[in-house]
């Protein structure tokens, strides 16, 4: 009979340890090793002597494997974010912060596909480990949807929900919230643990693809923003999926990191209301709603988020500083550009900001990570600095070299139509080549002004160009 034995499981990266420590080893957690218990057991059968394997065929990779009809839930932006539906048999895990929406979004999503909005009826289950079956009714009363013909269970026990579901009629998609509280019974340690939640959705995962029928895990989230519990969980199912946003404000962002069956860096848009979460179909005309066009530090950024072109605006205050070090808040950026812009400004334009503060932030509670906003921010910085406006229909793009050119980024055509579809005449672009200047006559209202070097960008603000003409830098050497 296989002894036990105990060993420390770290709950951030998944590392065994022999015994406890304050720190892991592996990942440089502190705090994070929790006691668990695993059954020891001898080499596998096969590789000592005992019972051989059968063998396994091979084939070729031309097949009559036809696509599979995709699982249309009727919501257009969570369908967008999966790549036009979900699959059958497929693993999709949803995480964000408590209280963002996940369990909102979810059960909108299940009674939308239980309804057949967008297709035919499917036989949908939600499986809730957190709440009791009366709270889940209050929600979706609240979100009018209580009358959907979603079956409903509160249980933890991963082997009641396997005999549950394993059989020919089961449901055809089915809801987990959440997998951490659901555990397997021969396991010794607590739900939530590395062990049980690897475990549990194994057992998940390996029944959705033998039965056919497409699961959604609920994931907790760390205070550093990933999935809890190792890695290993985002590798073993086929669609990642983050909910985005700010506590102060309405939008929520459901952002793709990882599908095996469309796009990655996805999004999809969606308005938290007094009756759960609406979708928006046009998000820069939302985001740039509150906008206020006669105002300085702020500059109308033309971004590409997965394959949908969104305007946004990016605001930026410069104070003088009292203190030593001047602060940099960066709100919705990568900080680490925002010091890369501000010493390329310096270094090789001339203009005089480093030793001020630096207020960043991307309104609307939308989060950019692409190269390309360097040269809205720069703008934002400059018109801040001096207090000189950025032309109120002028869009901005760009990528920003340590030398100070502008390098060219991508879809620039797709940028340029969707600034014309919102009232914008010009933009501030990077130099693009001679077959994307012939394309650009399809947006005969905007008229792009191309600009090569950072240095072309200060001299549109005759404060700032006065203000490198008194230092004698003369924009620095490229």
């Amino acid at each position: 009979m296989a002894r036990a034995e105990n060993r420390f499981v770290c709950q951030s990266c998944g590392a065994a340890h022999p015994k406890w420590a304050g720190k892991c080893d592996a990942c440089g957690a502190w705090n994070s090793l929790v006691e668990e218990s695993v059954r020891a057991s001898g080499p596998p059968k096969g590789l000592g002597g005992g019972a051989k394997g059968r063998s396994i065929s091979f084939v070729g990779l031309a097949g009559d494997t036809e696509a599979t009809a995709r699982r249309k839930s009727g919501i257009a932006e969570l369908d967008r974010v999966c790549g036009g539906g979900m699959v059958p048999g497929s693993a999709l895990l949803i995480g964000g912060d408590p209280g963002i929406g996940k369990s909102t979004l979810l059960l909108q999503a299940m009674a939308a596909l239980a309804q057949g909005k967008n297709g035919a009826k499917l036989d949908c289950a939600y499986i809730s480990g957190e709440e009791s079956l009366d709270q889940v009714r209050l929600r979706a009363l609240r979100l009018n949807v209580s009358g959907a013909p979603v079956q409903l269970a509160s249980a933890t026990s991963i082997r009641d929900i396997i005999a549950t579901l394993d059989h020919a009629q089961g449901p055809q998609v089915v809801a987990i919230d959440s997998i951490q509280t659901m555990y397997i019974d021969s396991l010794d340690s607590a739900p939530g643990t590395v062990s049980q939640v690897r475990a549990s959705a194994q057992e998940l995962i390996r029944l959705a693809k033998s039965r056919g029928f497409t699961v959604i895990l609920v994931g907790h989230v760390t205070k550093e923003g990933t999935i809890a519990g190792p890695r290993v969980l985002e590798h073993m199912v086929d669609t990642v999926l983050y909910f985005e946003g700010e506590r102060g404000h309405q939008f929520r962002i459901l952002r793709a990191v990882k599908n095996r069956f469309g796009p990655t860096d996805e999004i999809g848009v969606f308005e938290m209301t007094d009756a759960g979460l609406a979708e928006v179909p046009n998000p820069s005309a939302l985001f740039l709603g509150d906008r206020n066009r006669e105002v300085t530090g702020s500059a109308v950024f033309a971004g590409i988020e997965g394959t949908r072109p969104m305007l946004v605006e990016i605001q930026a205050l410069v104070a003088p500083s009292t203190l030593g070090t001047p602060r940099r808040a960066v709100v919705g950026w990568d900080g680490n550009r925002l010091a890369m812009v501000l010493a390329v400004l310096e270094a090789r334009c001339g203009v005089p900001i480093g030793a001020n503060d630096i207020y960043l932030n991307v309104a609307g509670g939308l989060r950019i990570s692409e190269p390309a906003a360097d040269l809205a921010v720069a703008a934002a910085l400059i018109s801040a600095l001096v207090r000189e406006p950025v032309p109120p229909d002028t869009v901005v793009f760009g990528e920003i070299g340590l030398s100070g050119e502008i390098r060219p980024v991508s879809q620039t055509e797709a940028r340029l139509k969707e600034a014309e579809k919102l009232g914008f005449v010009s933009a501030l672009t990077p130099p693009r080549r001679l077959r994307a200047k012939e394309k650009a006559a399809s947006t005969p209202g905007l008229q792009p002004r191309e600009i090569a070097h950072l240095r072309n960008l200060v001299a549109m603000f005759d404060k700032a160009q006065g203000v490198t003409r008194k230092l004698g830098t003369g924009g620095g050497r490229a």
